[in-house]
């Protein structure tokens, strides 16, 4: 039986090619290598073609492309003759929409608010302009709606096996509203001028007996189209009658009847422009192609979870990891609901993994959530990242971004300028909603009508502005303290902007957000205005954060990219090794079966690439007169064309921060390098809106930007540079992998659950996705395992660069944590004092459940150790040793050890150890 908490998780992204079949086929490897959990992207069936899964079309069915229900059959029985466990990246927060393959979406185009799955999709109906009934946006024209309709790219058909009626924009399924039927029978039958034939008589005869608003309603809909295509005839006549729908830049009359026939739908066609200003569904962030579900719903929930109950009872699923639960309208609630499926599937005493994909920010606590472990670990892989940075350094890379930018190294400035720029493009829709509705919450009672509406949308978007986290977490019951005084404090920093009058308006908006609006005694506003509208903010406040936040100013403040990770400070001041100590200590207390992660499929960068440019905080002098020299020498590539510099300075600082950190470990530059570059470059470029945008998109920098990768990288014409930034790219190659088996270490032995993401056992050197999901070569490193079943430390740590090193530790830290699972499942953490000249450079603790122990030792910034880079450490250089009274350990004797002893092999080890006398483990909060 796979065990009831991982010991460690494997990352898989599942894709058409990588589907079922070929995931059982490496559970052998995986666990060799000492994985207890296969942790899966989503099952569920998902677009075509999707190399992600998160636009899920059916919750309810195992995806066809993956390999369907035999498949996946097939990957338990793999799982379970290895004793593997199995746990789903699951989405209940949004689903994909448009096209013609979400069968729930398709019956809301058709039926609007008739329809029962209009409940699962937070559509604001009434808030299309000038029109006479409600409707919600679809923006999926390429050009504009007239553009579109006369050019012919708008075409009605008729589908003879349904009955049914549709208009298709290319792949985009349009079903028509049945009510319209009966026209469009009668409209057909003359343009085919078949009314005396007798399936003419017979369709014009079945438009007659439904006439009306509304006709035929829901009810009779599939009488009306059984008829309908049982006609015999009737598929070649409104083929050819379709033709007075036809429209064209010549055919005006054809053109002006399809229009007035889609404008009589649930539904108006836009350009995709429009969805920044005009859309009114909820969306996952800016993505028009995922609408958001209102899984708060009870019916919405039971259906879209039925699939995850079934696999649960039949024990094919040990856990779930919740995508995007800051996206839901009340996570708590959500949360108590799962843990009773799950308990009503699998029984109350059986434990279930359950963690949250959940961003916090700096000093940010996770709320508890019933039956949630902790999250998916983006905060503990930036404090590893943060301990192992030279502060020192930082401090002179400051002083270097502040000569290329022209800016102080502070991020605040950049976070509320990139909010503003998503305020007024991305994000204008969601954010118009929030304003109207706080407009009718105002002008509800004659106390606070006064407000306009104008000024109530400037007090909401400088609260906005001002908001540091991603949500708060009201209920409908109110809020909580924390939250309270998180949403008090905002409105302080918001009305200290304020230079109109006040009278009122942000006591009144505070009220609003925190519902206080609703409490007895005060004067009466509509109850579920004031809840929709304090709910929907917190849904609004995540991804505005991280619009602007991840995907704006990650790419504009590059400072140190090591730092510019999900969930992290990208102005960090890197964290002295006192506070790690004592934020480990927390988390053994609070959230000791939570995730830890170093590489996800989110992240902005691999594992290894981040640990490389980490190192450049080691040697920052080398680092900006490296820069100094190579802007000199490839200055002629630049595209100049008057105002334009392409790359602009910042950018090109940022791109050679990038080279160094996925220079190829080993042989020489190929083409596809460059292609990858290159299309990082774009990526970065646009999610930055300085020069460019996905918006907006300016082809003259993007193309400069492009011609300047491939100029740098062509030895036959920046051969000085690439000499350059390959011997400095050797070092920092050296301190980042001494870094990363650093990084390793701490994941695999710290608080939490390690979790491994596909590829990452050799040198991870990827970028952000799509690079990060290429495939993998699984035989390579089966094979490679295999063959080091007894480890040579000293050879391989001279052909570190192969790869082998980093698999061959990773096993052992598997094996260790492994033979020592309660230790570090449920052990308390130990800070071990550490004395010497080099104590800074040794992080020690040690991992104690009862008597038995895991001794932990990591050196870090090996600057000083290495030559800066130029020779493996010489281990036996480190003056320090570590304080282990209280434990005993085989080969081991007295209170100090050394650590040159201890990094005899590496510069990491982890020592099985026991206990002196038996302590009680340190209480820790245990999910129910």
């Amino acid at each position: 039986m796979p065990l009831a908490t991982p010991v460690a998780t494997y990352r898989l992204q599942l894709t058409a090619d990588f589907g079922f079949d070929k995931a059982a086929e490496i559970i052998p490897y995986l666990k060799e290598l000492g994985i207890t959990h296969l942790y899966a992207s989503p099952v569920m069936k998902a677009r075509k073609g999707s190399t992600h899964g998160y636009d899920t079309v059916d919750h309810g069915q195992l995806s066809p492309e993956l390999g369907g229900e035999a498949g996946f059959a097939r990957l338990s029985e793999a799982l379970a003759k290895h004793d593997l466990g199995l746990i789903i990246d699951f989405v209940p927060n949004h689903v994909g929409v448009h096209f013609s393959d979400n069968p729930w979406w398709l019956d809301v185009l058709e039926w609007g608010q008739a329809s029962p799955h209009a409940a699962a999709f937070d559509i604001d109906w009434d808030l299309l302009p000038h029109r006479a009934r409600g409707g919600v946006l679809l923006p999926i024209l390429g050009s504009s709606y007239g553009e579109a309709l006369e050019r012919g790219e708008i075409e009605l058909r008729y589908d003879s096996d349904e009955g049914s009626f549709s208009a298709w924009y290319f792949e985009h399924r349009l079903p028509v509203a049945p009510e319209r039927y009966g026209e469009m029978l009668r409209v057909i039958v003359k343009e085919a001028d078949a009314a005396e034939t007798e399936a003419g008589k017979r369709l014009l005869a079945l438009a007659a007996r439904y006439t009306g608003l509304r006709r035929p309603n829901r009810k009779e809909a599939p009488g009306f189209k059984s008829e309908l295509k049982e006609i015999a005839g009737a598929a070649d006549i409104i083929g050819r009658g379709l033709a007075a729908y036809r429209a064209a830049s010549d055919r005006p009359a054809q053109t002006l009847a399809l229009h007035h026939l889609l404008e009589r739908q649930n539904y108006k066609l836009g350009h995709w422009r429009l969805a920044s200003s005009d859309i009114n569904y909820r969306r996952f962030f800016d993505v028009n192609g995922l609408a958001g579900l209102r899984v708060e719903d009870p019916d919405t929930f039971a259906t879209t979870h039925r699939l995850v109950k079934q696999l649960v009872a039949n024990g094919q699923l040990q856990g779930i990891r919740l995508d995007h639960i800051d996206g839901l309208r009340d996570p708590a609630q959500y949360c108590q609901r799962l843990r009773r499926l799950v308990r009503d599937a699998q029984g109350k005493t059986k434990p279930f993994y359950t963690v949250i994909e959940k961003i916090l920010c700096e000093h940010e606590k996770l709320p508890h959530f019933a039956g949630v472990q902790g999250t998916t670990g983006y905060e503990w892989m930036n404090v590893i990242t943060q301990v192992l940075v030279d502060a020192r350094g930082l401090e002179a890379l400051d002083e270097t971004w502040r000569q290329i930018s022209n800016r102080p190294p502070r991020l605040a400035p950049y976070v509320k300028e990139a909010k503003r720029r998503v305020l007024e493009t991305l994000l204008t829709s969601e954010f118009t909603v929030l304003t109207r509705l706080l407009a009718r919450i105002a002008n509800g009672h004659y106390s606070t009508r006064d407000f306009s509406a104008d000024s109530l949308r400037q007090a909401l978007e400088l609260y906005v502005l001002h908001f540091p986290v991603y949500r708060t977490y009201l209920t409908t019951a109110g809020a909580t303290a924390h939250d309270r005084k998180l949403i008090e404090d905002t409105i302080a920093r918001a009305r200290a902007e304020w230079f109109a009058a006040d009278e009122g308006i942000f006591d009144f908006l505070r009220d609003a957000l925190t519902m206080d609006l609703l409490k007895p005694g005060r004067p009466p506003h509509s109850t579920p205005r004031v809840r929709r509208f304090a709910l929907k903010v917190q849904q609004f406040t995540g991804p505005m954060m991280a619009k602007s936040l991840e995907d704006t100013a990650f790419y504009q403040f590059h400072r140190l990219l090591a730092l510019n990770e999900v969930g992290g400070d990208p102005a960090s001041t890197g964290l002295a090794i006192p506070a790690f100590h004592e934020a480990m200590r927390a988390r053994a207390r609070e959230w000791p079966q939570g995730m830890t992660a170093t590489a996800t499929h989110d992240t902005k960068r691999g594992e290894d690439t981040r640990a490389r440019i980490a190192a450049l905080s080691e040697i920052p002098g080398e680092w900006t007169s490296a820069v100094s020299r190579w802007k000199v020498l490839n200055a002629p590539h630049l595209a100049l064309h008057g105002h334009l510099r392409a790359p602009s300075a910042t950018f090109e600082y940022m791109l050679y921060q990038t080279l160094l950190g996925a220079w190829p470990q080993q042989g020489p530059l190929d083409a596809s390098f460059a292609e990858r570059i290159q299309a990082y470059a774009l990526k970065a470029a646009r999610e930055g809106k300085e020069e460019t945008s996905w918006l907006n998109p300016h082809e003259a920098y993007e193309s400069g930007v492009k011609s300047f990768i491939e100029k740098i990288l062509d030895p036959a014409l920046s051969g000085e540079f690439l000499e350059a930034l390959q011997t400095l790219a050797r070092r920092v190659a050296l301190l980042g992998a001494l870094n990363s088996l650093s990084q390793l270490t701490l994941k695999a032995t710290l608080p939490g659950v390690p979790d491994f993401y596909q590829g990452t056992e050799f040198w991870d050197l990827s970028l952000v996705d799509p690079d990060n999901r290429r495939p993998v070569d699984f035989s390579a490193r089966h094979a490679t395992l295999t063959a080091l079943e007894a480890p040579d430390w000293a050879g391989l740590s001279r052909s570190w660069p192969d790869g082998r090193l980093k698999l061959a530790w990773t096993r052992q830290l598997l094996r260790r944590r492994n033979e020592l699972a309660d230790v570090f499942a449920q052990g308390d953490y130990q800070k071990l004092e550490v004395r010497g000249a080099h104590a800074d450079h040794v992080i020690a603790f040690a991992r104690r459940r009862g008597r038995a122990a895991a001794i932990v030792i990591v050196g870090r910034q090996f600057a000083p150790f290495t030559q800066a880079g130029r020779e493996w450490p010489a281990l036996q250089g480190f003056d320090a040793t570590v304080d282990i009274t209280g434990y005993a350990a085989a080969g081991l004797a007295g209170n100090a050890l050394p650590i040159a002893r201890a990094f005899r092999d590496l510069p990491v080890a982890v020592i099985a150890a026991r206990a002196v006398s038996a302590v009680r483990p340190a209480r820790q909060r245990v999910s129910a």
